[in-house]
Parts: structure tokens; sequence; C-alpha cells
């Protein structure tokens, strides 16, 4: 299993190359649909993507790495859809597309709210939402992003689309409930650690599940078969949440965009810290002391070296590889011959081997 470690110019390769190609596909639509937003919110939302800058001139900023629609792609394209999912014509590729752009358009809702949520003033390098329009206007936007985004399925006349749609609006339900619990835990000093990987596969595994299982729904596929997707990319995205978590303490700002310690800072009760809280050991207690009250400087410094001593980080990054393997045993009931199953299995390994 991989650490936090930088990867080589090797590694990565072939995600790095789908990623480029569906922004490619994606992107677009995507900016169409938003461009679609009346006034204010048309504003907020197209500085949100980095495509304008805060006076509403043009930039060229970055919309993010699109890993979730490339799971809807990569998964359409697994399961025998579309020839070329990313870049081919018709009216099959069209309809994949426009789901990729709902899962993103849902993506970017949870972005905008939780900026807001948790008070983050940096987002892909720049000022958040939040604190350049206000936070009335950024939740205002993100509300309007998740009402594009089922309507973008509701008006295809995919025979998948309402499907699609229905499986979206229930994983945004599953996600909230995530997110809610999240911001519980920052309140309680007694978080579990069950209790905490369910939250992180509510929070970040459900939206990836749902990826990848409207994938499968655009390919034509069956029930067992877009509950298997749906199921991998839901232990791929709690793999990816762990990882996510170690760079919340661990990462470089330089390249998060965010303060060193961010998570600690923020008394976030991430899966490291609490596997550390929940060890027994004397730096555990030590980290539940430094958690009592508001982090300094050198107790964020303190607070890192107490999770990596009571084992936080091994633990983190050792579940993230048990969670990976389950993920491709998942993957292998919908997609038995996993050589047609390259770009997933490529973007699965991207999110739990990247340093950003």
């Amino acid at each position: 299993m991989a650490t936090t470690e930088t990867i080589t110019a090797g590694e990565g390769h072939e995600a790095a190359a789908l990623l480029e190609r569906t922004r490619d596909a994606v992107n677009p639509e995507l900016r169409r649909t938003v461009e679609s937003l009346p006034g204010s919110m048309r504003r907020v939302a197209m500085y949100h993507f980095g495509w304008e800058h805060a006076d509403g001139t043009p930039a060229a900023g970055n919309a993010g790495k699109a890993i979730r629609p490339a799971l809807v792609l990569a998964g359409a394209r697994a399961l025998r859809g579309p020839a070329d999912t990313v870049a081919g014509e018709g009216d099959g590729v069209r309809a994949v597309v426009r789901a990729a752009v709902a899962v993103e358009l849902a993506h970017n809702f949870t972005l905008l709210h939780d900026d807001v949520i948790d008070k983050d003033v940096r987002r892909r390098g720049r000022a958040t939402a939040w604190t350049v329009f206000g936070t009335p206007d950024a939740i205002i936007t993100g509300d309007a992003m998740l009402a594009l985004a089922l309507r973008l399925l509701a008006q295809d006349g995919h025979p998948a689309s309402a499907a699609a749609s229905a499986r979206l609006a229930t994983c945004i339900i599953e996600l909230c409930a995530g997110q809610q619990a999240d911001c519980a835990f920052e309140q309680r000093p007694d978080v579990s650690l069950d209790e905490c990987l369910t939250m992180a596969m509510a929070k970040t595994g459900a939206l990836l599940g749902c990826a990848c299982a409207l994938g499968a729904l655009y390919a034509g596929a069956g029930p067992d078969e877009v509950d298997a997707m749906d199921a991998f990319g839901r232990e791929a995205g709690l793999a990816f949440q762990l990882i996510d978590d170690l760079i919340g303490i661990w990462g470089d700002p330089g390249h998060t965009g965010k303060p060193a310690g961010a998570d600690l800072i923020a008394r976030k009760k991430s899966l490291p810290v609490v596997a550390a809280l929940t060890s027994g050991t004397t730096a555990g207690k030590e980290l539940a002391a430094l958690y009592a009250g508001p982090m300094t400087g050198d107790d964020v410094h303190a607070a890192a070296a107490a999770v990596e001593r009571a084992g936080g980080r091994d633990w983190a990054q050792a579940h993230a590889a048990d969670r990976m393997g389950r993920a491709v045993q998942q993957l292998s009931r919908a997609v038995p011959d996993l050589s047609a199953a390259g770009g997933l299995l490529a973007l699965a390994e991207f999110v739990t081997r990247r340093t950003r």
C-alpha cells in the first residue's frame, strides 16, 4: 500500500490521462449548464469552478480533478456501454456525459456547503466562494447546483434517467446525513471508530458509489451489476477518505491550498484522529487533552505527532489498502474480466496514492 508520499511520474499516468479526457468531454456541458443559472448565482458558480474572477472577468481556473465524472464514464465503458464513452458521439455517449455532469454538480453542491460549514477560506488555490460573495449566496448557489443536477437527469430521454435521478437523490440524502454526523462528532469526546467509518462511508463513499452505479445504469447493466458497481465505488470512496484525512494532517499546503494541519486546527474527528483517540495509548490521551482546547501552532505539531505515535497514521494507511482490496472484489462481481475495467482500477489507485 502506498503512503501519502509523492507519486513517481510513471505511476498514475493512466488515471491522469483519463481525468484529462474526462474534463475535455464533461467541462463544455458542465459550463453550459452552470451558465444557465440566473444572475448572481451564475456569478458565484462561475467563480467557484474557476472560470471567472470575482469581478466576472474570465479566468483560466481549475474546475477540479473530475474524479467522480470519470468514474461515471469509466463505469459505463467497463460494462460495455458506448464504444468510446469519453470521446465518442451519439445519443448514448451524450447521455452518459450528462450523467457525469450531474454527479459533478452534486459534488460541487457539497463543496460550497462544506466550505461554509468548515469555515474553510481556501479552495483550489484561491479564496472560497463564501468568503468572496458571502455565506447566503454560497449556500443558495450550492442549492441551485443540486437542482441543476437533478433536472439534467430528469429531462434526459435515456431509459436509465429516471433510475439515475432517484439514485442520485437518495445518495444526496445519505451524504447529508454523513455530513451532519461529521459536524456532530466535533462536539462529542467519545466518537467510536465504527461510527466514524459509517460517517465516512456516507459522506464520501456514497457519491463515489453513485457515480459508478450511474455509469452501469447508462450501460444497460442489470440490478446486480449496478449494485456491485455501487459497492466498488463505496469501498474505494472510503479508501479515498482515509487518504484525504491523512492529507488533512500531513499534506503540503503548497499542494492542498490549505494550512498545514488544517483538520487538526478545526479539531475534526477524522479517521486517523479517532483511531488515535481510541487506541488506549499514552499518545492517544495526549491527543485528547490537546483536542479539549483551541489549537495553537505548537499544538498542531504536537497533535500530529501524537496521532502518529498512537498508530493513527499507520492504521489509516493499512485500512485504506484493505478497503481497496474489498473494492476490487466488488468490482469483479460486475466485471469478471478485470482487464475491461482498467479505467476504474486506475482511478481507484489514483485516489489512494494521491498527495493532494
